[in-house]
């Protein structure tokens, strides 16, 4: 148990049988472990071992460039195969945590709100983007909160009690998103996280809450299933009013074509 504890979210927490050969047991010894300790099956005990409680997020950022600066005599093959398929890990555990009740919800709020802001700061911001050019192909109101730094209060007001925030955040969680979310719900406003875990501090001012692994030998948190989940999210939204998502498409592709945009 205190050699699992030491991995501290290494990426061989992945899965069982990548734990099981670093640290050198079967994997049935693992599965019996969690058991003891109450756990249902490895799954639940691994999102306890990611969690933010378990991984101390202290020196965060050089404790993942580790892998990524290694200079061994891994090649820059072996390292971006190690990498690809860390992510490809996290798509499975991604399907394999997949709650479609909490997805459907989310679904839901977003298709029936009047209004809908994205927030996320720092590299999650790609994602909040991403979110937003996605979703304004079906919808014309959708905005990036303080997108243009006109001040988080006003975007929050803007949203009013019947608007929903899209907020993002993973460990290390960022603590202007957190109190920004924190302050939306309180205004009324409904929130949908997207997350890394129950333990996130977003969970508790939202209606429903997304789950994305996210951990890697990359330097920094991996946005690969962050933006496989929002595709998820950005196809789920257009499957939900087809007709609108059809009306509005067709209207994209005329003022593509007016605006002589593609070749």
């Amino acid at each position: 148990m205190e050699q699992i504890l030491n991995l501290k979210g290494d990426p061989a927490m992945l899965s069982i049988t990548a734990l099981a050969n670093h640290i050198g047991v079967n994997a049935s010894t693992i599965t019996r472990l969690a058991r003891s300790l109450g756990y249902e099956n490895f799954v639940e005990f691994r999102k306890v071992l990611l969690s933010s409680a378990v991984s101390p997020n202290t020196a965060f950022y050089s404790n993942q460039a580790r892998t990524a600066l290694d200079t061994t005599q891994a090649s820059n093959h072996s390292k971006a195969e190690q990498l690809c398929r860390e992510s490809m890990a996290n798509t499975d555990r991604f399907l394999n945590d997949f709650d479609p009740k909490a997805f459907d919800l989310a679904v839901e709020l977003i298709s029936s709100a009047p209004r809908i802001s994205v927030f996320a700061i720092r590299q999650l911001h790609a994602l909040a983007s991403f979110l937003v050019y996605g979703l304004r192909m079906i919808r014309s109101d959708v905005s990036l909160l303080d997108s243009n730094a006109l001040g988080l209060a006003e975007g929050v007001a803007a949203l009013g009690p019947e608007g929903v925030l899209i907020a993002a955040s993973c460990a290390p969680y960022s603590q202007q998103v957190v109190t920004t979310t924190k302050v939306a719900a309180e205004n009324g406003a409904t929130v949908v996280a997207i997350t890394d875990s129950p333990g996130s501090p977003l969970v508790k001012y939202s209606k429903t809450a997304l789950f994305v692994p996210h951990q890697t030998s990359f330097m920094s948190n991996s946005l690969s299933t962050f933006i496989l989940a929002a595709e998820c999210l950005i196809n789920g939204c257009a499957g939900a009013n087809p007709e609108q998502t059809k009306a509005a498409l067709k209207d994209r592709d005329r003022l593509i074509d007016a605006l002589d945009i593609e070749m």
